[in-house]
């Protein structure tokens, strides 16, 4: 039955190694049945498509369980090249985690590039309402604390009149009538602007889900102007291209941290707490990074002991860190270092786990609010970074969630150190 269908299906380990692939995907790739069960699923894939499987695809299907049409540039036995929208999920069988994902072949290109251009504007449309619905919560937001100082003083003048309560008794039957009025007032107002802010939540989160599909497919596309699919480039049409993918990757990744905070604030985010070996969970979290650094020329190393066991969500724990070390190289000039330190608190029955680099640090003033939503450490070097200001949020509110927390120190010009507290597994 998996060989009659339309389209590909294709079956791997968490360590690459490939199970199975129906025959449509076998024909489509030019490989006969069974002939790649064994090796490793990079060898059906371009180097441009190793790349994007190693830093976008597998991530995360690791972190979130599944990954819906992402563009891959497959390889043939012959060499040439198949475009591909991959769809995957990620799960348990027969004791070991699987990924599963059906492949189709993109053979209608004409299709995908109006629908491109649609999702440009589509998604500068939900840019502007997104930024007009924020104004208007931050107005009620406002109003709700004028009428709050309002009602603090209404209550203050009452103090003063209960000591003339019996020579006043009628004015304050009237305070009193004036001031449950305003209580309502009050109350409504306040049930206005709570149901304005679970409105926000709402619209953040489809609209974040709904932005991630074609921008998705502008990253894919852009790939394969570059490469060349669709004719030769120029040099100056490739810097255009380069600058379209990182502009999409930026966005991307801020839709997803957008996304992360609406549901945190809306308390949809589960945990699934179980003790841990430390030294597992960061093994997997650096090469997920390596890339990074070596792309910024910073070195790194891990001191953590081996019988170091936490109790807390391994998914959750791993974007934590990925966040911190994906900071660290962000803020961390060519030729410096990163490192990872894991180490107990006995006293506070805690395991530790230190991000420390060698970056611009945090200045004095920052450091209290850099875990504060939509805020960034103002850095005038040429090198300055760009992003949303959500990660450190996400990732304590994360930390939290797990009964831990994150806090951070800092050596203005010397490097800074971010440190993650869990619970220690007893």
């Amino acid at each position: 039955m998996l060989d009659t269908l339309p389209c590909g299906v294709l079956s791997f380990t968490d360590d690459g190694t490939v199970l199975m692939l129906n025959g449509t995907l076998a024909r489509m790739l030019g490989y006969e049945r069974g002939e790649i069960e064994g090796h490793h699923v990079e060898a059906l894939l371009t180097i441009a498509g190793r790349i994007f499987f190693q830093t976008h695809l597998y991530p995360l299907v690791r972190l979130q369980g599944r990954a819906s049409e992402l563009f891959v540039l497959m390889r043939r036995k012959d060499g040439g090249d198949v475009g591909a929208l991959f769809n995957a999920v990620r799960h348990e069988r027969d004791g070991r985690a699987v990924v599963d994902c059906a492949v189709l072949e993109i053979q209608e290109r004409r299709k995908y590039e109006d629908a491109l251009l649609r999702a440009k504007r589509d998604a500068e449309s939900a840019n502007r309402a997104l930024a007009e619905r924020t104004r208007d919560v931050e107005e009620a937001n406002n109003r709700l604390e004028e009428q709050a100082v309002e009602l603090e003083l209404q209550q203050q003048q009452l103090q003063d009149q209960t000591t003339e309560l019996e020579a006043q008794s009628e004015e304050l039957r009237s305070v009193n009538d004036r001031l449950r009025a305003r209580t309502e007032e009050l109350e409504h107002a306040k049930q206005v602007a709570e149901e304005a802010n679970r409105a926000k939540s709402q619209f953040l989160a489809v609209m974040s889900h709904e932005l991630r599909t074609p921008l998705n497919a502008i990253g894919g596309y852009a790939q394969l102007l570059e490469l060349g699919v669709h004719g030769p480039v120029t040099d100056a049409q490739r810097d255009v291209l380069a600058r379209i993918t990182r502009a999409q990757g930026h966005l991307l990744r801020l839709i997803n941290e957008v996304l992360n905070l609406a549901r945190i604030e809306a308390g949809h985010v589960d945990y699934k707490l179980e003790n841990l070996v430390v030294a597992d969970v960061i093994s997997a979290v650096m090469p997920m990074i390596e890339p990074q650094m070596q792309a910024a020329k910073l070195t790194s190393s891990a001191t953590v002991p081996t019988d170091l066991v936490m109790h807390a969500d391994r998914e959750k724990v791993q974007q934590i860190l990925i966040n911190l070390l994906t900071n660290a190289v962000k803020f961390t000039l060519p030729g410096g270092s990163i490192r990872v330190d894991a180490s107990a608190q006995p006293d506070s029955g805690r395991v530790a786990i230190d991000v420390t680099d060698t970056g611009i640090g945090i200045p004095p003033t920052k450091l209290a609010s850099v875990f504060e939503p939509f805020v960034q450490v103002d850095v005038s070097d040429a090198r300055r970074q760009l992003g949303s200001g959500l990660g450190l949020a996400i990732s304590r509110d994360l930390a939290r969630g797990m009964g831990g927390d994150l806090v951070a120190r800092s050596d203005e010009g010397r490097g800074s150190t971010f440190t993650l507290l869990v619970r220690q597994a007893r």
